[in-house]
């Protein structure tokens, strides 16, 4: 038995999966970064074995993006587990998720805020005897006493905390002796999410997973603990572990990009400088000197907002240079930078203000500070673009991160290694050019594992969603044909759409068809998408089957896992393209100069076809499935589009018009 055997916790390797584990072992051992596109059925989640085998005493940790990726790794340790017992796991997912601490306003903020304040007060009490904080009647008393929607302690926090004397003189503040029991009993018996508030008691759920953490070999994060910088840093220092002692397992790689560039991206709206000039109103010029100053700089920031309001496209750049020059002219500023100082003054003065009040909201100055600093940014680095954007609340503006490299390619360097995989990173090449550049990294891409027979993969070479085919009578009735005979097929159906718009415009042309069939369209707001999706996989339960018309890289397109009879087939009508305009042409601009020819396939084509798979995707999770992929979009047979797609859906895929649809689609039956 080899190192990997030891923590491969099945009786037998699937297709590629030993090679993909020796991949990761030899950058585990070597250094370096890793990427690896398995699809579903590969088994990915065993890398871990890998890692367990080449730790020497390093961390492991697994960042993923939902609560089901999450609860994938939990399971596939708990397996190791009961081949090597001794490996100790634990989770951290986001405070919003673990807090029990009820207040309006940040979480994050909140936390922050009522430890300090509970910090104070329980070093206070412990110098004068109690050094059991949560059992001290004054500390009980005012937790009894404090405004709950405006919380100044955090009852759950003290009960995480004691005090012993110090070894030459005072105190000093440990984990209490409740908090470090409950730690060594999730490592001992690891619990999921939803379980956690019921094993932690009166402690704080938050504290207890760090506190078990500290000694785990393998902690699993949220995406945001990883990527936003900030909280990285704070989170391994808590952990008392520097980035290059890490074992670092990025799961579903392909979504890190948008990650990262949403971390890094800031806006402000018109409401916002309202806000702004109301909490500058309320500072005294002897707590702040350039709070004056400031605010009779928003007037003119408001004035350039609303000078875009006559323009005629929904999205478009605005030159950061012009802003500057009207933002300080005539102002007591000589420059952007100098309101920027002030700003960020001001924006520590009023939240330490509010903190004190017990208020967490992120000020509206804070947000302009923030925007401000981006905005800055952009006038070095081509990454950030400047963009306004018409909605029903008037102008936003936005400085928009369009590159995650620089901070994908840190933030995987800074690790002992760092190895991503997804289900959907294909080609894998044009993906690591795309996050690193010309940096080395292993890369490999597995075949599908599943049995061929049990899926049909079709392509359609006479329709399109083009822009300018879209008003074309013919072909819109073809979609509707292709719509038709893929409905008429047994089982639930998912047919997915580049938009709301096209979704709307093609359900309406196809209902009269469908006559019969239960129809779910999926919400564009979220609120309503939960239940609707519930009902529509609930069917085959009671014999029955539907159709459901939704969006690519929407609500009901990622990270969802329909297994057996949810879903026994998925149509992609489109290439699901962002809509094209000129801040679009400039981010294509943007890469073609970084990239060359290839530019515009990284960063416009490729999460398109992305977006594409990962709809299909949701079809076949396990051997057993069987289903139907249709690409109802002819530029999928386009040389570029077609060798971007997996290997296995290029060799497989029958090109056919409506009518050789029909054929192929009724033989499946």
């Amino acid at each position: 038995m080899d190192a990997i055997d030891t923590f491969f916790p099945y009786s037998e390797y699937r297709p590629g999966q030993r090679t993909m584990l020796e991949t990761v072992a030899a950058v585990a051992r070597d250094g370096g970064i890793a990427m690896i596109d398995a699809p579903t059925g590969s088994g990915k989640s065993s890398v871990v074995a890998s890692l367990l085998a080449e730790r020497k005493k390093r961390k492991i940790v697994i960042t993923v993006r939902t609560i089901s990726q999450l609860n994938t790794f939990i399971r596939e340790l708990e397996l190791v587990r009961k081949k090597q017992p001794q490996i100790k796991t634990v989770y951290l997912i986001g405070k919003k998720s673990m807090c029990p601490l009820g207040g309006e306003g940040d979480v994050y903020r909140r936390c922050e805020g009522v430890k300090a304040f509970s910090n104070s007060l329980m070093r206070d009490r412990a110098e004068k005897g109690a050094l059991n904080p949560i059992k001290d009647p004054f500390i009980v008393q005012q937790i009894r006493r404090m405004d709950k929607e405006h919380p100044l302690l955090c009852p759950y926090y003290i009960a995480s905390r004691q005090f012993v004397p110090a070894e030459t003189m005072g105190v000093r503040m440990i984990p209490s002796a409740d908090l470090k029991n409950r730690a060594d009993r999730v490592i001992a018996n690891p619990v999921p999410p939803k379980e956690l508030s019921e094993v932690c008691g009166q402690c704080c759920p938050y504290e207890l997973m760090m506190q078990a953490a500290r000694t785990a070999d393998v902690v699993i994060l949220n995406y945001h603990h990883l990527f936003d910088r900030e909280i990285r840093e704070q989170l391994y220092a808590n952990l008392g572990v520097e980035p290059q002692d890490v074992l670092l397992l990025i799961d579903e790689a392909h979504n890190c990009g948008d990650t990262i560039t949403g971390i890094m991206t800031a806006t402000m709206e018109q409401k916002y400088l309202e806000m702004a000039s109301r909490e500058l109103a309320g500072i005294a010029r002897s707590r702040h000197k350039g709070a004056e100053a400031v605010r009779h700089v928003l007037p003119r920031l408001t004035e350039f907002m609303k000078g875009l309001e006559n323009s005629r496209d929904p999205e478009d750049w605005f030159d950061p240079a012009i802003f500057d020059r009207m933002i300080v002219k005539e102002s007591l500023y000589k420059s952007l930078d100098e309101i920027v100082d002030d700003l960020i003054g001001i924006a520590e003065s009023i939240k330490e203000k509010n903190q004190k009040a017990g208020q967490y909201r992120e000020t509206a100055i804070e947000g302009l500070t923030e925007f401000l600093l981006r905005l800055a940014q952009s006038a070095s680095d081509p990454a950030y673009l400047t963009v306004y954007r018409k909605g029903e609340g008037g102008i936003t503006l936005e400085v928009r991160n369009i590159d995650p490299a620089a901070a994908l390619t840190d933030v995987c360097q800074q690790h002992a290694c760092a190895v991503l995989i997804s289900g959907t990173l294909s080609p894998v090449e044009s993906f690591r050019k795309f996050y690193f550049g010309d940096i080395p990294v292993t890369t490999l891409s597995l075949p599908n594992a599943f049995p061929k027979e049990n899926r049909l993969v079709a392509c359609a070479n006479d329709i399109t969603t083009a822009y300018s085919m879209r008003q074309n009578k013919e072909n819109s009735a073809k979609v509707v044909e292709y719509i038709r005979a893929f409905a008429a097929l047994k089982g639930n159906r998912a047919i997915y759409f580049p938009s709301y718009q096209i979704l709307e415009t093609y359900a309406e042309l196809a209902r009269p068809h469908l006559r019969g069939r239960q129809i779910f369209t999926e919400p564009r707001d979220a609120a309503d998408a939960g239940a609707a999706l519930t009902a529509f996989l609930s069917l085959p339960q009671r014999g029955e089957s539907g159709i459901m018309f939704a969006v690519c890289g929407g609500k009901w397109s990622e990270g969802l896992d329909y297994r057996g009879e949810m879903l026994n087939g998925a149509m992609v009508v489109g290439l699901p393209l962002a809509p094209f305009n000129s801040v679009r042409r400039m981010m294509i601009d943007y890469f073609r100069h970084k990239f060359g020819a290839e530019g515009e396939f990284l960063c416009y084509t490729l999460p398109a076809i992305n977006r594409s798979l990962q709809a299909l995707g949701r079809v076949l999770r396990t051997p057993e499935d069987r289903g139907v992929l249709v690409l109802a979009e002819k530029r999928f047979l386009e040389p570029r589009v077609k060798s971007a797609l997996p290997v296995w859906i290029q060799e497989e895929m029958i090109a056919c018009d409506s009518a050789g649809f029909r054929e192929v689609a009724g033989r499946w039956q």
